[in-house]
């Protein structure tokens, strides 16, 4: 187990929740000290609140906190995860659960775990903090496999683009399919041209080549799924330049591949019953005398020319000759995953991603599964009409729309257009990035829609020996 978690409860100290409707209840099993410090503390069961409780003896009877009562219009069910920060160290259990809603003790230790995090690559590492007993019923290696795909992807993405560059990335991605068994190919550089090129002018113009990592796991008879992932280990926009200000994020713009990555990481290691490939295209956009231009015209490996209206809408140009070679064989499922457009946070804020899909079932699966797992997604739609907006003048297609609006609709409407023989296909327009911190989800990089995505496609596949 983690320095987080632990299966022993020898010695753990309770967590008591209580909302407004059930804090006399709880308090009535409080020993008299305890009873009497909350009482003259002036302690009232406010959602998030934490009051650690003393004993006769001076010592700790345990702790307190506070919940949304039955019937709130919002139940936060990573609400335990200010425990991790609230709680002094120790070895602590959940006394009761924190309300009646499915899974809610599993939501609750999984928001303890995920707010424990801290990134240290660059400090002195954190002194030893509270752990958590994982409560009984509770799958504890799922748990644990979970934690360790998020942290993975979390640690990558808050990494400075001066650490975590192409090179950098592609030896974490070979790194984690070494781990679990996966077989792993690279085409880096000059050799992209052949097959690859829109991926090579992204990434030509920087100190480190592009490149593409293609990963493959499981039985060839297994159903198909495939993940791409953006990897733009820092973006400029190119000559299209950002602004300073816009810049400051964009390390995080490889988030779409650390995505990839983690879900790829708790598939393998829970045996699930698929043949996985995941595909990360891995770039930085940078300028220089051989930055490709607005205007220009490249081929793309699914033969659509494509004209540059944008360099800054480069993160579509890398992903299109990635999801052209993983729809060549077909796979029962292709998800993809990016940081892609502004227009999405304009729309839903960074807490919920747009989804576009082409199979309605799938959809509503992916919908359900993500608000039963508390890592939402809301779909948008793939809107026909808005299609002819990408057309190009001198090209088959161009890489944006002429106008402003629905941004992040026409650029998923531009990768379906490389999508063909698979079944389904699913793109996420993540943040990958939590802007404050809430229980569960620290400030700074983050993992969006890799628990809903891992319990979908268990639930469809089924796991092996783990």
């Amino acid at each position: 187990m983690s320095n987080v978690l632990t299966r022993s409860a020898k010695g753990a100290l309770p967590v008591w929740f209580a909302s407004t409707d059930t804090w006399d209840e709880v308090r009535g099993g409080l020993s008299p000290a305890a009873s009497a410090f909350a009482k003259a503390s002036g302690f009232e069961p406010t959602p998030g609140r934490v009051l650690t409780l003393p004993n006769a003896a001076g010592g700790l009877e345990g702790a307190v906190m506070g919940v949304e009562r039955k019937g709130a219009r919002w139940r936060d069910p990573l609400l335990a995860g200010k425990l991790a920060g609230a709680l002094p160290a120790g070895v602590w259990r959940f006394a009761n659960a924190p309300g009646d809603a499915p899974r809610a003790l599993e939501l609750a230790a999984l928001g303890f775990g995920l707010s424990a995090y801290s990134f240290r690559r660059y400090r002195k590492p954190a002194q030893p903090g509270p752990r958590l007993v994982v409560p009984q019923g509770v799958d504890a290696k799922a748990l644990e496999r979970t934690l360790d795909a998020l942290t993975m992807a979390r640690d990558l993405v808050n990494t400075p683009a001066n650490d975590m560059g192409p090179d950098a990335l592609e030896k974490a991605a070979l790194a984690m399919a070494s781990r679990n068994g996966a077989k792993a190919r690279v085409v880096r550089g000059a050799a992209l041209q052949k097959g690859f090129p829109l991926i090579h002018a992204v990434g030509r113009a920087a100190a480190q080549e592009p490149r593409l990592v293609d990963i493959t796991w499981g039985s060839p008879k297994a159903p198909k799924v495939t993940l791409v992932g953006k990897g733009v280990c820092f973006d400029t926009g190119g000559l299209d330049i950002k602004p300073s200000s816009a810049m400051l994020l964009m390390k995080k713009d490889m988030a779409g591949a650390a995505t990839a990555m983690a879900l790829a990481q708790s598939v393998m290691q829970a045996g699930l019953k698929v043949r996985l490939r995941v595909l990360l295209p891995i770039v930085e956009n940078s300028v220089s005398s051989d930055a490709f231009r607005p205007g220009d015209v490249y081929p793309s490996r699914k033969g659509l020319s494509v004209e540059i209206g944008n360099t800054d809408a480069e993160g579509r140009l890398i992903l299109c000759d990635a999801l052209a070679l993983a729809d060549e064989e077909a796979p029962e499922m292709m998800f993809d995953f990016a940081t892609l457009t502004g227009a999405a946070r304009v729309a839903l804020g960074p807490d919920l991603p747009p989804f576009y899909c082409t199979d309605d079932a799938l959809a509503q699966d992916i919908q359900r599964t993500g608000f039963e797992t508390h890592d939402p997604v809301w779909r948008l739609p793939l809107w026909d009409p808005y299609d002819s907006m990408l057309d190009g003048k001198i090209s088959d297609i161009n890489n944006v729309s002429a106008g402003p609006f629905a941004g992040s609709i026409t650029a998923a409407l531009y990768l379906r257009r490389f999508v063909e023989k698979a079944g389904a296909w699913a793109h996420f327009d993540i943040y990958g990035w939590n802007p404050s911190t809430k229980p569960g989800r620290p400030e700074g990089g983050d993992a969006q829609t890799v628990r809903l995505l891992h319990d979908l496609l268990e639930r469809r596949f089924g796991r092996g020996r783990t």
